[in-house]
Formats: C-alpha cells, structure tokens, sequence
C-alpha cells in the first residue's frame, strides 16, 4: 500500500479533498488530524444559529465524525500536527495521551485562518468574543438566551460544555460592542438585534463593508440604522475597559458602556506550522500554491483559508478566505492526488452578505487604486433599475456598479444591493469576469426575462449600457 494522503485541517478544504481522494481512489488510505473537536462545519450560518434562525448547531456540519468513518477516512480529532518534515515525509502529531510521527505519501496543509483582535487593548476581557468557532456560537446563544429557558445544544458532545453552561447561568445582557463593519460585524449586528440588544456598531472606515463599495456601504449603513443599531462610522477604538470583564468601549470622543464586546475586524491565515520548513508564503502571508494547489515542496499542498489562489482579473496570487474558494479547492486536489490533475481554478473574491431585507453582493475589482496598481486604466458607473417589471408587484430598487478598463473595456468587477434577490444577481458578473468579457459583450447577453423575474433589460444589462457608452467618450 502506498503512503498515506494526510490532512491537516478537517473542515470543508480538508475533507473536500479527503472525500474526493477516497471515491477516486478507494484503496488509499487517507489521515486527517483535527485538533479540535468540530469537523466540517458551515461557518458562514454561525450568526444565523446565534440569531436563532438556525435551530442547533449540528444543523450546521456537513459530515459528521460518523459520516467521515463510514467513508473509511482515519479521522482524529483532537490531534494536532505540530510539526512537518518534508525531507522524512512525516508530520509530529500531539495527541491528547500522546505524541507521535505520522508518515505520507502526499500531505495537504488545509490549517484554515484565525480571527484577529490586535491593536485593541482589552480584546482578551472575559466577556470578548470573535465570532470565529462553533464553541463561541454555542456560548453567545446560551448567553442571549434567559437562565430557565432550554438552551440548544447545551448538551453537544463538541462544545466546551462547562464555557457554555457559565454563560447560560448569567442574565442576557441588553447592550453589545461590535468592533468592525465587515461581513461578520453586518450579520451579528442583526443577529443581536433579533435578542432585543442595544447594538453599537464601531468601524474605522467612513463605509460598512468596504470590499462592496461606497454605495453598498452607505445603503447598508441606511438599513442597519432603519433597525436601531448605533453606527458610530469613521471612529477607532482605542481600547476594551474593563476589570475582568468589559464595561465600555473607549475611543478618542467618548466612552460607551456596554455589557459585552464582539470583535470582528479580520482574519489571518493559520501558517505557524510551515514556518520554520521551506514551504513558500506569498505576498498576503498566506502560503503560495500554483494551478494545482502545490506548494514549492514536493508532494505538499495547501488550501483553503491559509493557502493563496490566482486572481481571475489580475492573474496574480492572491487571498481570498471564502467557503467556495476551500471546498472547490480542496476537491480538486483531491482528484490531483488520485492521478487526475485538476486545477483549483482562480478567484475572483465573489461574496454576498445580508443585512436585514438588504442584500449585497461584490466581485471582481471595485477600488481604482487597486486597478491601477495592476496595470489598468479603470472606469466605473452606477446604476438604480427595477428588479422587475414595473407593473408587477414586489419588485425593489437595484443598484449595480460597474467597473471596467478603459483601453480593453474588460469587465473588471462589480457590486450590487437591493431589496429583491439582488444578491444573486453577482454570479452573472462572476462568470464574466472568469471569462474575460468586455462590457458590450456583457450589454449582449441573453439574460432570462419574465416580469416575476426580471424586467426587460435586467439591472446589470442596464449598467452595461450605461457604462459601455462612457468607455466609448
């Protein structure tokens, strides 16, 4: 039998890869270590389980432990892989009783990335969160919810139970810090809302979100504060005070008191472990791949949160921590490593987010600044059109924005936010960009149309239009 295929790392880059490895090739046997509990798990619906849209939070693995056996995949949990030698072709594994060398044949490195909380000072105050872990999810529902009351998932064998209970003894508070704007300060915001919290939303930036743009970022900022949240836009926070526990949030005009604090200003690829082996990182600090998901070491690989991926518009590597980006690449590795050699395709940092009843989407390249760093002369405009027919009931405003190169009139990439299925709208744009379409091809294609579904002229038709005439000034 041939060396084993051992994964670091069990959520979905993983054991994508593990699964895909195993239906190619059955008789190979395939080692993943996790060292945590929780195994192929939806991060993305966390804030949906918190808000309490989401019954329990196994809802949210994709496998079970007991699924990944059936699959006769060796997993450990629990088991972290501490060290890598690529010269022997063996990883050092602790254990919860032991420590111990693992031989492969093939390793994939799918460590993923963690949240960050530096500079603020205070961040590691009790009652701190980053919403980065099924255990916080579990935690904050037991915190928000009223000591009597069933708590979900009190009594799941993956959470730290003793945390959990600690909270759900305590009274639910009534007033919470957000630190961010991005994807997770926008859903926990309406999360906690749906708690009846007094929600206090910092963000550096003048913008929410500001990957999607000005205007997907004013209009989110419009719809948060339609629901009560507290923006408090274009302002640091200095520091966490607190005893043990945070009482306010300080920044340079004033203090705000408040019962806890989430932090949710971004993540870091998770690359302790090759640091000190040969293993190339790239320009984001995350580690370098090709087409394949190889690394600069043979018979290694990496994907997911910590590894980089070809940008579709710049052709350069790039990191885009997305859900997709890890499963697609971690399936496409596996096939790679049963003797197909399959490319993990390139990125485009497509994502949707929702806030409320507004719903946003982004791909591509929207900054100016980062257009022209990478070679081209960008052009954008921003449209508003009806999502569908006039006469028929239920549309909404949809505002798309375009952005294009000038010389090539490339499609570059774009952002849209609407009311009625906007966020969707962006795998059209996506798929344009993967194809190198020009705006007036983009004006040309044959969108479906029915007044349910759409008007005539889509809104992203309508934008095309718009900005094809501007390229041509």
């Amino acid at each position: 039998m041939t060396d084993p295929f051992v994964v670091v790392g069990g959520d979905a880059a993983g054991l994508s890869a593990a699964s895909k490895l195993k239906r190619e090739d059955p008789d190979r046997e395939v080692v993943v270590f996790e060292k945590g509990n929780w195994v192929s798990y939806a991060h993305c619906g966390m804030p949906y389980y918190v808000k309490g849209e989401v019954d329990s939070l196994t809802d949210l693995l994709s496998l079970t432990p007991e699924d990944i056996v059936e699959r006769d995949i060796r997993l450990r949990r629990r088991h972290e892989v501490v060290d890598v030698d690529p010269e022997g072709r063996t990883v050092t594994v602790e254990g919860p009783s032991e420590r111990f060398e693992q031989p492969y044949g093939d390793l994939l490195v799918a460590t993923g990335a963690h949240a960050v909380t530096e500079p603020i000072d205070g961040a590691d105050l009790e009652n701190v969160f980053t919403m980065h872990s099924m255990d916080t999810a579990g935690t904050l529902r037991a915190y928000l919810t009223p000591p009597g009351d069933s708590v979900p998932d009190i009594d799941t064998e993956f959470l730290d139970a003793e945390r959990v209970e600690a909270y759900a003894g305590m009274e639910p508070p009534e007033t919470v810090a957000i630190i961010g704007g991005g994807y997770v300060g926008v859903e926990m915001a309406e999360a906690f809302t749906a708690h009846d919290l007094d929600v206090h939303l910092f963000q550096r930036p003048d913008t929410l979100l500001p990957p999607f743009g000005e205007t997907v970022g004013e209009q989110v900022a419009e719809t948060l504060r339609e629901h009560g949240v507290d923006l408090h836009l274009g302002t640091e926070v200095e520091r966490l005070r607190g005893a043990e526990r945070v009482e306010a949030v300080a920044t340079a005009e004033a203090e705000t008191s408040v019962d806890f604090a989430l932090v949710g200003i971004g993540i870091r690829p998770n690359t302790d472990l090759v640091e000190e082996t040969e293993m190339a990182l790239g320009g984001s600090g995350a580690i370098a791949t090709d087409d394949y998901g190889r690394t600069n070491v043979e018979g290694v690989y990496a994907a997911g949160d910590c590894a980089e991926m070809r940008h579709a518009v710049t052709g350069e590597p790039d990191w885009v921590p997305l859900g997709l980006t890890a499963n697609r690449a971690g399936r496409a590795i596996g096939q790679t490593v049963a003797g197909t050699p399959t490319p993990v395709g390139d990125i485009a940092g497509t994502a949707v987010v929702k806030a409320f009843e507004t719903e946003c989407g982004r791909t591509g390249i929207l900054s100016h600044d980062r257009a022209r760093d990478a070679g081209f002369d960008p052009v954008s405009e921003t449209v508003t059109a009806g999502s569908r027919s006039g006469y028929y009931p239920g549309g909404s405003d949809t505002t798309v924005t375009l952005t294009a190169d000038r010389e090539s009139k490339r499609v570059l990439g774009g952002s849209i936010v609407g009311a009625d299925r906007a966020a969707i709208r962006i795998d059209t744009l996506a798929t344009a960009l993967d194809q190198d379409v020009t705006v007036p091809e983009l004006e040309r294609l044959d969108l479906a149309y029915a007044p349910p579904f759409s008007p005539v002229w889509d809104p992203i038709l309508v934008a095309a239009k718009v900005l094809n005439g501007k390229l041509d000034e």
